[in-house]
């Protein structure tokens, strides 16, 4: 649209170009730059638009068409000083929106890590988070479960696994309700309860990216407090994995229930240990390769040969440390009666960091 000689556009107000034309007629006429005051209001009028949700293209372009439109008045200062006046203010009105749209971005974010710390933590109002969880795809009216992805190295926001887990995740389920994002140094996703293929895919895309990480899916449960029950069962399979030894490179805490409930009396368990495996301490090179055999025994199956073959023995002398263990601690690992409470025993043991740690 033409108004008096001027090119307007709807989509851009005139408020954002106050001034803009007078300061081209001076600068054009005298020759000079523009001072810091006129730079300053360009970079003010370029900040105010970005904050009223105006694109920066659609500005520039309103910019560039108000200047034709006053052409005719600066043809007298040459095309190169025209030019160079529209560069410098253009410039400075750009850089006042970059400067918007970069707080804008900082405080969006600031937000959002607020939001994360408050939902995992399980802090804030309840139905104020509920309020600000819509923000961010959840619905706290359905169940939600957490996947924790742990690597070699720590992970933040910008780090090219966390970028490389949500591209996939994004290409994959698009507007599906999911939070993808970090949190001490771990790849964290929040899904629906109800949608197991993407925890299962995001645990792919995370063990790949964190080359060879592990990663651990918590249960499905309700409500704003459900997403904090979840990350705390997916934290705990993690920890149980590198206290167990535990290879897998993924883990549901559903598969690991037990383990919870044999330390919930921590004092009993410790008398089960003591009592039924202390007697290995003893034995010459202490207990320790014992408990390995132990160990290997019982993730095995209780099949000798393939136990002794993990230990890189021979059968021979893997069924003589067996003998010893019967030995020392009058439990025999094969008899069904004994294997029970020997099993628990080591499970024990390797919960609690015995031996290196005193009972």
């Amino acid at each position: 649209m033409i108004r008096g000689g001027r090119v307007t556009g709807p989509e851009v107000p005139d408020e954002y170009l106050t001034g803009y034309a007078q300061i081209l007629a001076d600068v054009c006429a005298t020759g000079r730059r523009l001072t810091r005051n006129e730079l300053d209001l360009l970079r003010a009028h370029g900040e105010r638009a970005a904050e009223d949700g105006h694109g920066l293209r659609r500005l520039v372009r309103r910019h560039l068409s108000e200047a034709r439109a006053f052409a005719p008045a600066l043809a007298s200062a040459g095309v190169e000083q025209v030019l160079a006046a529209v560069e410098q203010a253009i410039d400075a009105f750009a850089e006042g929106h970059d400067r918007a749209q970069k707080l804008a971005m900082r405080k969006e974010e600031a937000a959002r890590r607020e939001f994360i710390d408050d939902l995992l933590y399980g802090r804030s109002d309840l139905g104020r988070l509920g309020e600000r969880a819509e923000r961010y795809g959840l619905l706290f009216s359905r169940a939600h479960a957490v996947a924790v992805a742990q690597g070699g190295e720590p992970v933040d926001d910008t780090h090219p696994a966390a970028r490389y887990v949500e591209t996939e995740v994004v290409a994959r389920f698009g507007d599906r309700r999911i939070l993808l994002t970090t949190k001490d140094g771990r790849l964290i996703c929040i899904a629906p309860g109800d949608q197991d293929d993407v925890l299962a895919f995001f645990a792919k895309q995370a063990y790949a990216s964190t080359d060879g990480g592990r990663v651990a899916i918590g249960r499905p449960h309700p409500g704003a407090g459900g997403v904090v029950h979840s990350y705390e069962e997916a934290l705990n399979a993690l920890e149980l994995a590198d206290r167990l030894d535990l290879q897998q490179p993924v883990l549901r805490s559903a598969d690991l229930l037990v383990y919870p409930v044999l330390t919930r009396d921590r004092q009993a368990m410790a008398d089960l240990v003591r009592d039924t495996l202390g007697p290995l301490t003893t034995a010459r090179g202490g207990a320790q390769p014992l408990l390995d055999t132990l160990t290997a025994y019982f993730d095995a199956g209780c099949t000798a040969a393939e136990a002794a073959r993990r230990l890189n023995l021979s059968v021979r002398a893997f069924t003589y440390r067996l003998e010893r263990i019967h030995k020392l601690t009058g439990a025999d690992p094969a008899d069904p009666v004994h294997r029970y409470t020997l099993q628990t025993a080591v499970i024990g043991a390797r919960l609690l960091g015995w031996p290196t740690a005193e009972l």
